[in-house]
């Protein structure tokens, strides 16, 4: 759970920090010059602006990619977000428990009951898609890769950008490169630029390797948390209730 975490907060970092990963949309003038803004087929005047078009459509490729992404780790978010609100509904819990008020013991049930509905939710929409998970991040990775090669041999001025964002990913997956010697070629390519992208200890790994792991060995961790906390809240819902009941009928409470 805490390395899915991490690959969040990774790609939320690596979409910041990247010259690529904020473009926007094509404004009104660009549509207009736009190969399919006429209707006819568009032929490149000279090789700069077959160079602009296919740099645009990259960027456009990048911005649908990470959305698929996002799309598909929308389980997960919900987990993160469940776990959040879990601690607000435990101190609302305690505090109807400690006050004898079954209204903020009825709310307490209520909340786990909706709570308990998205995890179950969350669960089976990341168990449906853990395959795509791994391709779209895989896909997310290679184009990455790609454009911070690229950018660290073509412009210099933003090289620094792009290998940072490739060195968060390769930290955080504990791997370098596509394999196939690219991670040869891409620590050659951070030192040239002063900047180990690849740490030595994990040269030899495959972050395609590393990112289809992730999600086929740690995804069976996930559900076993998952149904851990599942039978926790069923076990708080009918403590819940029971304690409600009790203030009710016992002239005691």
């Amino acid at each position: 759970m805490k390395e899915l975490t991490q690959l969040l907060s990774t790609h939320a970092q690596i979409v910041e920090i990247t010259p690529f990963g904020g473009c926007s949309p094509l404004a009104e003038d660009d549509r207009a010059d736009s190969p399919e803004a006429d209707g006819v087929p568009w032929f490149p005047k000279k090789i700069s602006d077959l160079d602009h078009h296919g740099s645009r459509r990259l960027h456009q490729m990048h911005q649908v990619h990470a959305l698929l992404l996002q799309l598909h780790l929308l389980g997960i978010h919900i987990l993160i977000a469940v776990g959040a609100v879990m601690m607000v509904v435990g101190f609302l819990g305690c505090y109807g428990a400690i006050q004898e008020s079954q209204c903020l013991l009825g709310t307490f049930f209520t909340c786990l009951v909706i709570l308990f509905a998205c995890e179950v939710a969350a669960g089976i929409l990341g168990y449906m898609h853990r395959e795509t998970i791994s391709k779209e991040m895989i896909i997310f990775y290679d184009s990455l890769y790609d454009e911070a090669m690229k950018t660290s041999l073509t412009e210099s001025d933003r090289k620094v950008a792009a290998m940072q964002g490739l060195k968060i990913f390769h930290e955080t997956l504990k791997c370098c490169g596509k394999g196939l010697g690219t991670s040869l070629f891409s620590k050659f390519v951070g030192m040239k630029d002063g900047m180990d992208v690849c740490s030595t200890e994990y040269v030899a790994v495959s972050c395609h390797t590393s990112i289809n792991d992730l999600f086929s060995t740690k995804i069976h961790i996930v559900g076993i948390a998952a149904l851990v906390i599942a039978i926790i809240m069923i076990f708080e819902m009918i403590f819940s209730m029971v304690l409600c009941c009790g203030i009710r009928n016992s002239p005691v409470y």
